[in-house]
């Protein structure tokens, strides 16, 4: 007889702009994923935040909508580790079958997904998960904190600063008189807790900033004004790993609009995706260096891709963001990255998934009841 299979929980959708994105990820996990070691148990999550049975995932994977009747909840009883159907009247359906979990591989890109709140949940429950945890997923995902602990670690980032929706609601000439004396246009206005460039504006002069802020603070509460580059390249580099962690090549990104914004990354095919990039190779060693060091400044673990600016005149670089959940299409840049480096995308599924089993073993060392007794030997 074979191995047990192991039964692979695929997380996609969510309440996050960022909702249609992650349908290409787990649709390009299942068709890649090796059938004879995984069983996938697809989960799709809807704009509302409801749990749909494997059954209806697997149909929204089809139809490109997560809709369905089934409901499931996944208990944070770690002696269950399995997905829960519950009736109409929110109650557990104790005559259907449960959906056991051995992993969970997210590709919830974005809040309530990517911000470390599933990754918490499977926390409680003790299943072993893709990718980082609670902390590292939390502070990559709020732009403000995450460059507090960049700088802190003598990271190269840019200038910025942050404002709330409130602020921005109560006295709109003061927070636009304070970018007006302490930045120098362009700048990038930008949600602080999302991804895939939602929300995102370039202002190239003061009377472009409200519209700007307005946009970024109808997607979140926190607002990230940062100083803008012109003549700059954009570049990106995956990282494999948990405690050792490794860097691919690195790749360039040349954008059909202005910018690497939504569109660009997902509508407009002018965008050029280029493996690797035409850099002096002590530029692209300098960029991995960095990426490995901010991966390890927040602590992230399994994959994250690490994006940069980097001049073209003086090939300076500049840390732009971590992606602790980044784009999961086989064309992808995160994978891409990493067939260029070697590994093909089955094989980089693979991986990330002996690495969460890995990681979950080694926080299974943890004492959790202290011995009292030891300190009365002494």
């Amino acid at each position: 007889m074979g191995a047990k299979k192991i039964r692979v929980g695929l997380i996609f959708g969510g309440k996050s702009g960022e909702h249609e994105v992650s349908f290409c990820s787990a649709s390009s996990i299942i068709k890649a994923i090796d059938k004879d070691k995984y069983t996938v148990v697809p989960i799709g999550i809807t704009k509302k935040g409801r749990w749909i049975s494997p059954q209806d995932s697997e149909l929204a994977l089809q139809s490109g909508r997560i809709e369905g009747k089934n409901t499931v909840i996944l208990l944070n009883d770690p002696s269950g580790k399995a997905l829960v159907r519950i009736d109409n009247n929110q109650r557990l359906d104790k005559g259907s079958a449960l959906e056991r979990l051995d992993l969970v591989f997210s590709v919830l890109h974005g809040p309530h997904g990517e911000d470390g709140t599933v990754q918490g949940l499977l926390e409680l429950a003790d299943i072993p998960y893709v990718g980082a945890g609670v902390v590292a997923s939390a502070i990559s995902m709020d732009k403000d904190l995450m460059k507090i602990i960049f700088k802190q670690g003598d990271l190269p980032v840019l200038k910025w600063m942050t404002i709330k929706r409130k602020e921005w609601q109560k006295d709109k000439e003061k927070i636009l008189s304070l970018v007006q004396d302490n930045f120098e246009y362009p700048l990038f206005v930008k949600p602080t807790n999302l991804g895939s460039s939602v929300g995102i504006t370039k202002v190239h002069k003061k009377e472009e900033m409200e519209k700007a802020i307005d946009l970024a603070s109808s997607y979140d509460r926190k607002i990230l004004i940062e100083e803008g580059l012109e003549e700059v390249r954009e570049i990106e580099c995956s990282v494999l790993g948990n405690d050792e962690p490794r860097a691919s090549v690195v790749g360039e990104v040349r954008p059909a609009g202005e910018f690497y914004d939504y569109d660009s990354k997902y509508i407009d095919k002018e965008t050029q995706l280029i493996v690797p990039a035409d850099l002096p190779d002590g530029v692209s060693r300098k960029v991995q260096e960095i990426a490995l060091r901010a991966f390890k400044a927040v602590d992230a673990a399994g994959m994250a891709r690490v994006d940069f600016f980097v001049s073209k005149k003086e090939n300076k670089i500049y840390l732009s963001e971590i992606n602790t959940i980044p784009g999961f299409t086989s064309v992808s840049m995160y994978p891409r990255l990493w067939e260029a480096s070697g590994i093909s995308y089955p094989d980089l599924i693979d991986q990330l998934i002996q690495l969460a089993l890995e990681r979950h073993q080694d926080k299974k060392q943890n004492k959790i009841s202290y011995d009292e007794s030891k300190l009365l030997e002494k």
